[in-house]
């Protein structure tokens, strides 16, 4: 039997019988994450609330959020009693994007910089390598780390006066994010450039014309909706679930390096000029000044 061949050593048994253990214990969320709200509902359906435990409820990605957005989905995947989840945002909409105070600071520290970096990127991985079902429920403004996970999320259902919007071009940074692993295979390379390099705003109607989302609703119909097909895919057959998802989801992963290539885009952009007008600018409500100049 050659090296590569050979059968791996039996692990000692108390290092088995814990891993064995991890593998049935439930997840507690509420001891893990201090940003997110979560709430277990019948047939394995796990819901997971954005903006909850925030004044006036939009939920506005600070260092913390962020880094529970990334992480929670590792969680999610190895939990024994979650077979399919539904995330939505709390009070005035689905996300508000980054927190202007860490975007600001981004522009200047380094180590920062590198550590939401590393984030963005897990954030996407970790939604695309999720075995099990996310269904997202979007309602008003649905912008940053959140729309992540909104349009990255297997079906994705929006109010039909839901706005969406990635707004990397106007901060003055390349649209990083989940822009370029996904928005082309789902609306098209015209729609694409059109939205992401303009920045302009798509409702929910127009989404789900131009098959941005899976579905657009009422806005009171879009949480009940959410959790009917949540439960439809938490009753049927998980193998087939979760294989199916996986393969199809590897459209996503041939789309790897585009991705790690805008998000590096984007995070270079963080070390320029032009992203400090842009914050400026959003902070006093006014359209941007870029300069003309462009090293590239």
């Amino acid at each position: 039997m050659s090296p590569i061949e050979r059968d791996p050593q039996p692990a000692a048994p108390d290092a088995a019988a814990a891993a064995a253990a991890d593998e049935h214990e439930s997840v507690d969320y509420g001891a893990r994450y201090r940003s997110l709200a979560f709430a277990r509902h019948p047939h394995g359906v796990l819901e997971i609330v954005m903006g909850a435990k925030r004044a006036g409820g939009l939920a506005t990605a600070d260092a913390r959020m962020h880094a529970e957005m990334a992480d929670v989905w590792r969680d999610v995947d190895r939990d024994p009693q979650t077979r399919a989840v539904v995330i939505r945002g709390e009070g005035k909409g689905f996300s508000a994007g980054g927190d202007l105070g860490m975007v600001e600071a981004m522009t200047t520290d380094f180590e920062l910089r590198a550590r939401v970096w590393r984030e963005a990127r897990d954030l996407v991985y970790n939604v695309i390598n999720c075995g099990k079902p996310i269904v997202s429920a979007m309602h008003g403004p649905a912008v940053g780390a959140g729309l992540v996970i909104g349009l990255l999320a297997d079906i994705s259902i929006a109010a039909r006066d839901a706005r969406i919007i990635d707004g990397h071009t106007r901060l003055g940074v390349a649209a990083g994010d989940h822009a370029a692993i996904v928005w082309p295979l789902l609306c098209g390379m015209a729609k694409a450039k059109y939205y992401l390099l303009l920045c302009d705003p798509v409702s929910g109607e127009e989404a789900e014309r131009i098959g941005l989302v899976s579905l657009a609703l009422d806005e009171a119909e879009v949480v009940p909706r959410a959790f009917e097909i949540a439960q439809r895919l938490a009753t049927g057959s998980q193998t087939a679930i979760r294989w199916t998802k996986y393969a199809l989801n590897n459209w996503l992963r041939l789309a790897g390096p585009s991705f790690d290539t805008s998000l590096a885009l984007e995070f270079l952009g963080f070390s320029g000029p032009d992203v400090r007008e842009g914050i400026d600018s959003l902070r006093e409500k006014r359209p941007a000044r870029f300069s003309d100049h462009s090293p590239f």
